[in-house]
C-alpha cells in the first residue's frame, strides 16, 4: 500500500527524516492534533548550547590521514592485531607461539614482527585513541545484621561490578556518522492515507510523545532533543563444562535510532557492564535474607551505573549528533528489555504475577480491563499495608526498591517492554503449545501410539523441502537444547506437520499467533483464548493463568507506547552475547572477568579504528528498499559445460515440445508492447534453435526487517507476477516450480527466462485452519504437466511449499528430496520469512 506521511510534530521547527516503510502496522482511529511550536524541537546549537541558524552547515570534521595508524606502526600491524584478536580469536599462548615463529623467519632480514608478545599486542590495542570508554568498577557487600555464628558465606563476600559510563557511551552513539539519516530527533505520529495511526520505529509511539510533553513543562528544556535509553540485561552461560560459568551483561541503546539499525547492531547496541551474580550454598539459597540481598544488589547496581545520566535528565547535555551538529539533549530511562524472571526482579513482584497489571495470579486473564501497576500506587500500598498482605494480595515485595525510583520520570512497570522471543516464540509457542500438543497426544492415545504419532510429525518436518534462510530439522524437533532460532524456525513449518493428528481447535490455537494485521490483535487474542480451551477440556493443563501467555493482553498498549515490537525484542541482546561475552571469554584466562572486559573493549576499539580509516571489512547487509517489491537476477555465471543448442536442451529436459514452448516465449517477448497482438501461429512465428546458456540459480533481494535474509534462491518454486490476468489465490501472483534457468541472445537482445511447471490454486481463499493457500500441480487436458517459459522479470521471489500430509502416516522412505515430487497438494508457506508473510 502506498503510504503518505502526515506528521503531527511537536513543534513547527523540528527536524525529522522521511522514511515511509512500515514493518508492523496497528490501525487506530486518531485525529491529527495541533501542537504549539515551543515544545521540544531538536534544534541545532553550538558547543555552548546556544541555538544557531538551522541552515548552518556542520563544522568540518577532522579526518585521519590514510597513513596514520597510531598507535600501530603500519597498516600491517593493525591488520595483524585485528586478525589475531577479532577474526581468529587466538588465545594469548598461541599468539606468543605465532609471533616467535614469525620472528625466527625475520632474523636474517634484521627485522621483527609488529608485536613482541600477546601483552605487547593487548597494550597497543588499549592505547588506540578511538571508540573505547574506560572500564570502571565498584565493590559491594552485605551490611545487614549477621548471625553470631555460622555466618553464611554470601554475607562475607565482596561483589564486584564492572561498567562503562553510559553517558559517554551515548555520546559515542550520537556522534556516529553512520546513524545520519537513520535517527529521529523529534517524536512524531504517523498516519496513512486513511488517517489511521501507524507504528514502526520507537519514536512513532505514544510514550516518547508523552515524555516530551512532560519534559517541555520546563521552559529551559525547550529546543532540546529527547534521548531515551533502552536498557536490556540477560544472564548467559559461557561454559557448561567448567561449572556453568555465568555472567550478567547489561546492554544499552537509544530510542532515537531506527529499529532496523538496532536489530542489525551496527554499534546501536553497546555493552554497558557486568552485574554481580551473588552465589550461595544450597543450605542458604532459599534464605529470605539472601533473596532480598540479591534483589537489592541488582537494583543498587543499576542505579549506581546510570547515575551519571541523572543530572541531564532535567538539565540539557550538549552532544554532537550524527549530522555533525551539536544539540541540547535531555536523557530519560526508556524501555527495559528482559525475560519474565528478570521482569519480576525489576518490578519487585512475586513470581507468577504480572509485572504490568494488578490481576491476581490465579486468574491473570480474567474478563474485563486490567488495572495497570504504577509507581505511585505501589508506594502507597507499601505505606499502608503489612508485608503479608502486600505479598499475597498485591504480589509486592516490600524490601525491593526499583532502581527507577532514583530517577525522574522512571516507572519500571511502565518501562518493561514486550518481548517476542521469550513471551511468544520461546514461551507460548515452544514451552506451552508444542509441549501441550505432545501431552495431548499422550493423554488421548496410548503411550506407544502417541510415540508413533510424534515420530510421524518429526518425519513430516524432516521431509519438508529446503528453503533459503529456513533452518532444517534433520532429526525432527525432539531435542533438548532449544535456542530462540530453533523455536522461530519450527514455527514456520510446525502447523502443516501436526494437521491431521490433532483436532481443528488445536490447529486454530497456533494460527491466531501469526495474524498479519495487528489491527486484529484483540480479535486474535480472543480467538486464542477460545481455541486453547481444548487443552483444558481434554485434561492436558489445569489452568491458563500463565504470565507469558497473559502478557499478550498488554501487547496492543505496548505497541501504541513503544512502536513495532521487533525493535525491543530480547533477541537483540541475546545475539549481542556472542561478540560481547562469549568470544572475549574464550580469549581470556577464563578465571576472572577482567580479561573479558578488556577483550570486549579491545574489539570495540579495533572496529572503531577500522571505520575511521575506512578499511574494507564486514558491513551489515542492510538495504533500504520498499517492503514488498523485489529484484531477481540470474547467477553471475552459467553452469559449466557451456551453452547448449535447443535440441540438446530439449533432450536433456525430456521435453520434446521445448522448441515450441521457446518459440511461444519469443513470440510473446517480441509483441510485449503490442496491445492487440496477432494470434500465435507456430508456422509463421519466428523460431530460435541456437545456443542457450543454462544457470543453476537466481537470487532475489527483498525487504526483511527482523531476520537476516538472502542468499541464492533455490531452483524450486517461485511466485510469479501475472498482473491483471490472474485473479485466483494470492492477488496477481501464481505459483510455479522452476525446472531450469536459461538465457539466449536473439538478434541484439538477451532474453533471460525460466522453464516452469505451474501450480493451480484449489480455492480463492486461504485454508481457514492454517491461514495458508493450498495449490496442486497443474496438468493439461491430455494429463501432461502444464509447463511453459516465463521471463525472469515476472518472478517476484522464491516460494516455499509444504505438503498437505493429511491423516495418513508418512512412509519412512520419503525424504526432503521427494517433497515436491510425491504429494498431491501443498501449502504456500507464508511463514517462511517476512516478505513471504506480506505477499502470500
Amino acid at each position: 500500500m502506498d503510504l503518505f506521511r502526515k506528521r503531527a510534530l511537536m513543534c513547527s521547527l523540528g527536524r525529522f527524516s522521511g522514511h515511509s516503510i512500515l514493518v508492523l502496522q496497528v490501525t487506530l482511529n486518531y485525529t491529527i492534533h495541533a501542537f504549539k511550536s515551543d515544545i521540544l524541537a531538536g534544534l541545532k546549537c553550538d558547543i555552548d548550547g546556544n541555538t544557531i541558524d538551522q541552515t548552518t552547515p556542520p563544522p568540518p570534521q577532522t579526518e585521519a590521514s590514510p597513513t596514520d595508524w597510531t598507535p600501530y606502526d603500519s597498516c600491517v600491524a593493525f591488520e595483524t592485531a585485528e586478525f589475531l584478536f577479532t577474526r581468529n580469536q587466538m588465545s594469548a599462548g598461541q599468539i606468543d607461539t605465532l609471533l616467535n615463529l614469525w620472528g625466527s623467519t625475520l632474523i636474517k632480514h634484521q627485522d621483527t614482527p609488529p608485536f613482541s608478545s600477546h601483552r605487547d599486542l593487548y597494550n597497543t590495542i588499549d592505547m588506540t585513541p578511538l571508540g573505547g570508554v574506560t572500564w570502571e568498577n565498584f565493590l559491594m557487600s552485605y551490611n545487614g545484621v549477621r548471625p553470631a555464628e555460622n555466618v553464611p558465606p554470601w554475607m562475607t563476600s565482596t561483589y564486584e561490578v564492572w561498567f562503562c559510563d553510559p553517558r559517554l557511551l551515548i555520546h559515542n552513539m550520537l556522534a556516529n556518522p553512520d546513524f545520519d539519516g537513520k535517527i529521529e530527533y523529534v517524536p512524531y505520529w504517523d498516519y496513512n492515507d486513511k488517517d489511521q495511526h501507524c507504528f514502526k520505529n520507537f519514536f512513532s509511539g505514544d510514550w516518547a510523545w508523552n515524555q516530551a510533553d512532560i519534559i517541555s513543562e520546563d521552559p529551559a528544556n525547550h529546543r532540546s532533543t529527547f534521548v531515551p535509553l533502552i536498557v536490556g540485561s540477560d544472564k548467559t552461560t559461557v561454559s557448561v563444562a567448567t561449572g556453568h560459568t555465568e555472567y550478567h551483561p547489561l546492554y544499552l541503546s537509544i530510542g532515537n535510532i531506527f529499529n532496523s539499525v538496532r536489530r542489525a547492531h551496527r554499534n546501536g547496541v553497546v555493552l554497558v557492564g557486568f552485574l554481580a551474580i551473588p552465589k550461595s550454598t544450597k543450605e542458604h539459597l532459599q534464605d529470605i535474607d539472601f533473596r532480598n540481598f540479591r534483589r537489592q544488589l541488582f537494583h543498587y547496581s543499576l542505579a549506581k551505573i546510570f547515575e551519571s545520566i541523572k543530572p541531564n535528565m532535567t538539565t540539557p547535555d550538549i552532544v554532537c549528533c550524527p549530522d555533525g551538529h551539536y544539540q541540547r539533549v535531555i536523557y530519560g530511562l526508556g524501555p527495559y528489555i528482559a525475560d519474565y524472571p528478570e521482569q519480576a526482579l525489576l518490578s519487585g513482584i512475586v513470581a507468577g504475577w504480572c509485572p504490568k497489571c494488578l490481576n491476581n495470579r490465579k486468574d491473570l486473564d480474567r474478563e474485563g480491563p486490567s488495572l495497570l501497576q504504577c509507581r505511585e500506587h505501589t508506594n502507597l500500598l507499601i505505606e499502608e499495608l503489612d508485608q503479608t498482605k502486600l505479598w499475597f494480595e498485591y504480589s509486592i515485595i516490600d524490601h525491593v526498591v526499583p532502581f527507577t525510583s532514583d530517577f525522574p520520570r522512571g516507572d519500571i512497570h511502565e518501562l518493561l517492554s514486550l518481548d517476542l522471543l521469550h513471551q511468544i516464540i520461546k514461551g507460548i509457542f515452544k514451552d506451552h503449545l508444542v509441549t501441550w500438543v505432545e501431552q495431548y497426544l499422550e493423554h488421548t492415545h496410548s503411550t506407544s501410539h502417541a510415540a508413533e504419532i510424534l515420530d510421524d510429525i518429526d518425519r513430516r518436518i524432516t521431509a519438508i523441502a529446503p528453503f533459503a534462510g529456513l533452518r532444517r530439522f534433520p532429526e525432527g524437533h525432539g531435542f533438548n537444547q532449544w535456542t530462540g532460532d530453533d523455536s522461530k524456525a519450527l514455527m514456520k513449518v510446525y502447523l502443516p506437520a501436526i494437521r491431521g493428528h490433532v483436532p481443528q481447535d488445536v490447529i486454530c490455537t497456533f494460527k491466531v499467533l501469526t495474524e498479519d494485521d495487528l489491527t486484529q490483535l484483540q480479535d486474535a487474542l480472543d480467538r486464542f483464548h477460545q481455541y486453547r480451551e481444548v487443552f483444558k477440556t481434554t485434561g492436558v493443563v489445569p489452568t491458563f493463568s500463565l504470565p507469558r501467555q497473559h502478557s499478550l493482553k498488554h501487547y496492543l498498549l505496548m505497541i501504541r507506547c513503544f512502536g513495532a515490537p521487533n525493535g525491543l525484542c530480547s533477541s537483540i541482546t541475546e545475539s549481542k552475547h556472542i561478540k560481547a561475552v562469549k568470544e572475549p571469554w574464550r580469549r581470556s584466562s577464563r578465571y576472572k572477568a577482567l580479561g573479558m572486559l578488556q577483550g570486549s573493549c579491545m574489539s570495540d576499539t579495533l572496529r572503531a579504528l577500522r571505520q575511521d580509516q575506512s578499511v574494507e571489512g564486514d558491513v551489515a547487509n542492510i538495504i533500504d528498499r520498499p517492503t514488498i517489491e523485489a529484484h531477481v537476477e540470474l547467477a553471475a555465471s552459467p553452469v559449466s559445460g557451456g551453452a547448449r543448442d535447443v535440441s540438446a536442451l530439449a533432450l536433456e529436459l525430456g521435453l520434446p515440445n521445448f522448441p515450441t514452448i521457446l518459440q511461444q516465449f519469443l513470440y510473446d517477448q517480441l509483441h510485449i508492447a503490442d496491445p492487440d497482438p496477432p494470434i500465435f501461429d507456430p508456422a509463421t512465428a519466428p523460431a530460435f534453435m541456437g545456443r542457450v546458456s543454462v544457470f543453476s540459480s537466481a537470487a532475489a533481494s527483498f525487504y526483511a526487517p527482523s531476520d537476516l535474509s538472502g542468499g541464492p534462491a533455490r531452483n524450486d518454486c517461485v511466485l510469479v507476477n501475472m498482473n491483471d490476468n490472474f485473479k485466483c489465490g494470492v492477488d496477481g501472483l501464481a505459483i510455479a516450480r522452476v525446472l531450469q534457468f536459461c538465457t539466449f541472445k536473439y538478434r541484439t537482445q538477451y532474453l533471460p527466462f525460466a522453464l516452469v511447471h505451474w501450480f493451480s490454486y484449489t480455492s480463492n481463499t486461504r485454508d481457514p485452519d492454517t491461514g495458508m493457500f493450498i495449490v496442486v500441480p497443474s496438468i493439461n487436458d491430455d494429463r501432461t504437466p502444464d509447463i511453459s517459459i516465463i521471463h525472469i522479470d515476472c518472478i517476484v521471489r522464491a516460494a516455499h511449499l509444504i505438503p498437505v500430509y493429511g491423516v495418513n502416516f508418512l512412509p519412512h522412505a520419503i525424504t526432503l528430496h521427494d517433497s515436491y515430487n510425491v504429494f498431491h497438494a501443498y501449502y504456500i508457506n507464508k511463514y517462511a520469512d517476512h516478505h513471504a508473510f506480506k505477499v502470500a
